[in-house]
């Protein structure tokens, strides 16, 4: 019932003795999430809640926990090279919530990923839940989702939270929820989120929320009107 994150993932948290990525590591496991590792250059050796091995570096975290999917709660000065050291670490999954990246150094990293077999969501970016694994990885109140077989994908993370809560208040569940961030240069785009949606047998239709700005909308609607299976309610905001 689920895109992208499941029971099985296993998440590695960049930053996870930092105020920000200490509160929701720990947000995260209260829900069901397998938060199996750390990484806080020079903590290495010690435990986060007395149980989560922190390591100094995203390489040994992977080879000693065989983490499959990294957070990252690090300041955006050295977020980039915290996106490249996870990418090098050969996880599967890369959800950035970091905000203020400059854009130029976003699009250094997104050039250096090329054609890595790595998926990055964000930056900027609430994450991913999917309800019915209790599985989330990123800073969304887990209290308002439910499970169901609505997918939901959004540039925007309070918007994301407003329709989740409504369609929970109606009774409405979710298979997963995903903020791609609404930063210019950033990673998995709408198009790609509709099409696993559009694959998943356990989604039955699409609420889509973007902003003004970019192309990503005017893409996705040439996505949904050319191969879209499965109805999508959209609705296009923002101000200039």
């Amino acid at each position: 019932m689920s895109i992208l994150v499941n029971k099985n993932t296993r998440v590695v948290v960049q930053g996870i003795t930092g105020r920000e990525g200490g509160y929701h590591a720990e947000r995260c496991m209260d829900y069901g999430t397998k938060v199996v590792s750390g990484v806080t250059p020079g903590r290495g050796g010690t435990l986060f809640l007395e149980k989560v091995p922190v390591y100094n570096t995203m390489k040994e975290a992977v080879v000693e926990t065989k983490a499959n999917t990294a957070l990252i709660f690090v300041p955006a000065p050295f977020a980039p090279d915290a996106i490249l050291e996870a990418a090098d670490a050969e996880v599967e999954l890369i959800i950035c919530i970091t905000e203020g990246i400059p854009t130029l150094e976003m699009v250094k990293v997104a050039r250096s990923l090329g054609d890595k077999p790595v998926r990055l969501i964000g930056p900027n970016c609430p994450g991913i839940i999917s309800p019915g694994d209790n599985c989330k990885v990123g800073i969304m109140p887990g209290n308002i989702h439910t499970a169901g077989r609505v997918g939901v994908v959004s540039r925007s993370g309070t918007l994301t939270y407003e329709s989740v809560q409504q369609l929970s208040d109606l009774g409405i569940g979710q298979s997963s929820c995903v903020g791609i961030g609404g930063d210019s240069v950033s990673g998995t785009a709408f198009v790609d989120v509709l099409r696993l949606f559009n694959e998943d047998p356990d989604t039955d239709v699409v609420v889509l929320i973007g902003e003004i700005g970019g192309t990503k909308e005017q893409e996705a609607a040439e996505y949904i009107k050319h191969e879209m299976r499965k109805p999508v309610s959209a609705l296009v905001v923002g101000a200039s």
